[in-house]
């Protein structure tokens, strides 16, 4: 059986994770995705050419934001689900409990609730508990 120490551990493992991953993702979908295709917009609505034209800085800024930080994200989500998987596995979540921890990762600002949910019953159940 796993000890709260082992447990304490991973938690903050976990929070940072959950925290890094959360905060690329909305970085990615909220400013990359925007600017990379953001001319794509302006041009089918038949906007005046302005910043947002194919090539021009701030577009090629989103493709490199979507780019390496799409990967990067996505090599840290990976890092991020098994780290959720091992805490759950030592908190003893339920099955529905665990798997809502893991899909809200991939949900801008959702994630968040996820991680606080997670570590409000990890706080509850092992740090602050009563020893006895």
């Amino acid at each position: 059986m796993a000890g709260v120490r082992d447990i304490k551990k991973v938690w903050r493992f976990y929070v940072i994770m959950a925290t890094l991953v959360g905060v690329l993702l909305i970085v990615l979908c909220l400013i990359g995705v925007p600017l990379k295709y953001m001319w794509w917009v302006s041009e089918k609505l038949n906007f005046a050419p302005g910043p947002f034209v194919q090539g021009e800085p701030l577009q090629r800024l989103g493709e490199h934001i979507t780019v390496y930080l799409g990967i990067t994200h996505g090599y840290l989500y990976m890092i991020f689900l098994l780290s959720a998987f091992l805490l759950s596995r030592l908190a003893k979540w339920t099955m529905p409990f665990t798997l809502v921890t893991l899909i809200c990762g991939t949900v801008p600002i959702l994630s968040f609730w996820a991680e606080k949910r997670a570590s409000r019953d990890v706080r509850t159940r092992f740090i602050d508990a009563p020893e006895g």
